[in-house]
């Protein structure tokens, strides 16, 4: 059994996906807001457990790269990218409305994009300093 986890961070309504070979056996949506950062990997360590595994147990790793929020996509796009690095798993990006599919048939077929940076879509709106 290959297990992976999917991330999805790209707007306020955060979501992860575990997933046995290819089939998706629980999605868990947060109301992440302005505690993405804080929560995201304690919420992943959670549903792993929930599901008698670890981070050990992963194979691999999909996330929505894009476009989205510059904040939540930088968050979703460290922690994944940091996961799959510390322990050698592949990781892979998609976009869209079937980004869950889309990764799991990714890794499936064995792909790693090794490393994923986030799609915004946009500039990003920074805010200039008044004088």
């Amino acid at each position: 059994m290959k297990r992976s986890l999917g991330f999805k961070t790209d707007t306020v309504l955060a979501e992860l996906v575990y997933c046995e070979d290819d089939q998706v056996i629980e999605s868990l949506r947060w109301d992440a807001d302005r505690s993405l950062a804080r929560d995201l990997l304690s919420k992943a360590e959670s549903l792993l457990i929930k599901h008698k595994a670890s981070f050990q147990d992963i194979h691999g790793i999909f996330i929505l790269k894009g476009p989205g929020s510059f904040t939540g996509l930088r968050i979703g796009c460290s922690v994944a990218n940091t996961i799959a690095h510390t322990l050698d798993i592949p990781i892979v990006g998609s976009s869209g409305t079937q980004w869950v599919e889309l990764g799991l048939r990714r890794l499936l077929s064995n792909e790693n994009d090794e490393l994923i940076t986030p799609e915004y879509g946009a500039q990003p709106r920074i805010t200039q300093p008044r004088k």
